[in-house]
């Protein structure tokens, strides 16, 4: 979240639109991660296997 927001801040005061393009796409990539390893944990408790 740090690096989106420097992206963030970098273009208010730069203006140049490479910094906000970066800050999208890695809060992009972030999200995906984040809702894998979401989709991840709620599998393992529902493929619990019973012994």
């Amino acid at each position: 979240m740090l690096a989106v927001a420097a992206g963030g801040v970098l273009f208010v005061f730069t203006r140049d639109r490479r910094y906000l393009a970066f800050s999208w796409r890695l809060f992009r990539y972030s999200l995906l991660v984040a809702l894998l390893v979401f989709a991840l944990m709620i599998i393992e408790r529902v493929a619990v296997i019973p012994v």
